[in-house]
């Protein structure tokens, strides 16, 4: 994946130095970091964004056998430790077993020896060109005589698909075949049709369109005609797979309550390391939205200049500011999904940056960020992923019942107190937990009344017991529980 301009945190940190048009991001698969480039001209930027597009494209559009070929040559190139591109038979064996190929051994030692022998047997030609005084010195010869008892890459694809070799499917085809070596467009559509279950007013196009999709002859092609590894790329392909495309489109009921679906989740969300020495992220939040994620977490502490700021809290993980994961937030929350988007905001920041929190959100997330209940009324029940589509919200603590809010109450305090005593339950830092667990009393957290607006149908609210959520908990509520907590309340009270 490419990004252009200002889309990584170091990229940011130089968007006085170099403009936007001459920036962008080479994301890479799993946990490599990523590769932040500056060109010297916008033409040069533009020029590289389309080239690797371009490149990706062409992985991305494979055909099943370049997905294959390309499959085999980079377990070689995995398992070729000195990097000479060649392999002896141990080798090669060891690295079936790593591919989880159920082989025979002496079958694999014949086909490896045929393999290596045909790429050392020359050419008719270059045997009649060297004399017999020359014959055993020339470089042909050499080769040859050297025996390496080795397979490069692509002779390893070729050895891969040989000993992994169908007999099933080739019986088939040399059964549905008059001459054994060819399907006429005429069988194909007959196999399509009583096989394959196609249906016979089409079949002859059917046929006609998938030869000329998967034949890779093109003599076979003018015939037309389709041969073995044609048939063999046609039941690779999709149109060849069992699985019917009708029920390609996923239906998902959206209509129920929110709190009946699993929701794909993150933890930690901002880290792209351990969670005692590593590196905090926004990059953590475009990977997770980008995946699907619907839920992320965001730990917030003070930081310098009234700006609070995400990290691991009483760790040495580094720091990122809160309103540049709000702003990446902005940006990726429904580039995969439209389904609501839940910011589960861990808060330990003062009074005052609290309402730094909620302006930011505010003014980065406008309209999508949920300020109130849909009808204006104390919910029965939560709302639909249909009806927050497009939305998100926030997981946090709330001053008062939410009745007390949307019935208009005289006082508009500033703040509030509550609870810190579910920060234990929600905390996955032992730390945290243990110094929560040693006061006497249950502490008071100030809450400013700015942030705890924001916070409508994610209440966080500490668990007691299942009877005293079903007595006390309204729809709207929520707690939190660490792994070890959740398996030992299904052991005992589920």
């Amino acid at each position: 994946m490419v990004r252009e301009g200002h889309q990584s945190e170091l990229l940011q940190s130089l968007a006085g130095e170099f403009s936007p048009g001459l920036c962008f991001t080479i994301v890479f698969r799993g946990r490599s970091g990523n590769l932040d480039l500056v060109a010297e001209s916008v033409q040069e930027a533009e020029s590289w964004v389309r080239g690797l597009r371009t490149l990706i494209n062409s992985l991305q559009n494979m055909d099943q056998k370049e997905k294959l070929d390309r499959w085999i040559r980079d377990w070689f190139q995995k398992a070729d430790k000195d990097k000479d591109g060649r392999m002896n038979f141990k080798e090669v064996r060891d690295l079936l077993k790593m591919m989880n190929v159920n082989m025979n051994e002496l079958h694999a030692l014949s086909l490896f020896e045929e393999m290596e022998h045909s790429r050392r047997r020359p050419p008719v030609a270059a045997v009649r060109s060297c004399s017999i005084e020359e014959h055993g010195s020339c470089s042909m010869c050499m080769a040859d005589k050297s025996r390496s008892g080795t397979l490069e890459g692509e002779e390893f694809v070729l050895f891969y698909k040989a000993l992994t070799e169908r007999e099933d499917l080739r019986k088939i085809f040399s059964h549905c075949s008059a001459d054994g070596q060819t399907f006429s467009q005429r069988e194909f559509a007959k196999f399509l049709t009583e096989q394959q279950l196609e249906p016979a007013d089409t079949a002859m196009e059917t046929a006609s369109a998938l030869i000329d999709r998967h034949e890779p002859s093109d003599t076979a092609k003018q015939l037309p005609a389709l041969t073995l590894n044609g048939f063999l790329a046609y039941l690779r392909s999709p149109e060849g797979s069992i699985f019917n495309p009708e029920h390609e489109r996923l239906h998902q009921d959206m209509s129920r309550p929110l709190n009946h679906y699993f929701i794909n989740s993150s933890h930690n969300t901002y880290l792209l390391e351990d969670q005692l020495r590593g590196h905090s992220s926004v990059e953590g939040y475009i990977r997770a939205l980008m995946r699907g994620c619907r839920c992320v977490e965001v730990d917030c502490w003070d930081g310098a200049g009234l700006e609070p700021v995400v990290y691991h809290g009483h760790t040495f993980t580094s720091k990122i500011f809160f309103k540049d994961v709000i702003s990446v937030i902005s940006k990726y929350a429904f580039t995969v999904s439209e389904l609501p988007l839940i910011l589960s905001i861990e808060n330990h920041c003062s009074l005052e940056q609290q309402r730094v929190l909620a302006h930011h959100m505010r003014h980065f997330l406008g309209d999508w960020l949920v300020m109130g209940t849909i009808d204006g009324s104390v919910p029965t029940r939560m709302p639909s992923p249909e009806e927050l589509r497009g939305k998100i919200l926030v997981k946090g603590k709330r001053i008062g019942p939410l009745l007390d809010a949307l019935s208009g109450p005289e006082e508009d305090p500033c703040s509030g107190e509550v609870t810190d005593e579910d920060e234990a339950a929600e905390a996955e830092d032992e730390n945290i937990r243990n110094e929560v667990k040693r006061k006497e009393k249950v502490s008071k957290q100030s809450l400013a009344k700015e942030l705890s607006d924001c916070v409508v149908y994610c209440k966080s609210v500490h668990f007691h017991s299942f009877h005293h959520s079903r007595q006390h908990y309204h729809c709207y509520e929520l707690s939190s529980f660490t792994e070890s907590k959740a398996r030992k309340l299904i052991r005992e009270a589920a």
